[in-house]
């Protein structure tokens, strides 16, 4: 986590940077998981590695999610509400507004947007889950892994730049 501390210029940011720091370490492991495999051992250690992977997978699309309203609130921005709210947040993050640039480019919240609906189906689906049709979301993971860091700095450098 301290490789990032140099993003944080003033304390609103210390907890978007957790966040994301958070975020990227949880898909970093979810795709270790993946590729450990193990998912169709019959016993406790199948089951343990499904878990595993679905909530690392979560936790990871959860935490982007946490980082990216924190954003918005920075910039006093209200959160999208509604039933619809969780692809909204993607969806809006990755417009240019009168007011600030993108916050992630189209292609992040692309990634950002399968890491969605994968989390979708772990937190709603877990028992039906099948571990050869996850693989865009896995790719999404480490995808975001290494994208969404640099791309919080290049953001931050445009609305908030250093003296």
């Amino acid at each position: 986590m301290g490789l990032w501390r140099f993003l944080v210029r003033d304390d609103r940011w210390l907890e978007v940077e957790d966040d994301f720091v958070n975020s990227a370490g949880h898909f970093k492991n979810a795709v270790a998981l993946f590729r450990r495999g193990g998912f169709d051992v019959p016993d406790i250690g199948g089951y343990a590695a499904g878990m595993a992977f679905m909530h690392a997978m979560q936790a990871g699309h959860t935490s982007l999610e946490n980082g990216l309203k924190r954003i918005l609130t920075i910039l006093n921005e209200d959160h999208p509400a509604g039933e619809s709210w969780h692809s909204d947040l993607i969806r809006r993050v990755s417009r240019v507004t009168a007011k600030r640039p993108a916050i992630l480019d189209a292609e992040t919240c692309s990634f950002a947007d399968e890491t969605r609906r994968f989390r979708n189906i772990a937190a709603r689906s877990y028992d039906s889950f099948r571990p050869q049709n996850a693989k865009a979301a896995v790719a999404a993971a480490e995808a975001l892994a290494q994208r969404m860091l640099p791309e919080l700095l290049k953001f931050q450098d445009v609305i908030d730049p250093s003296e």
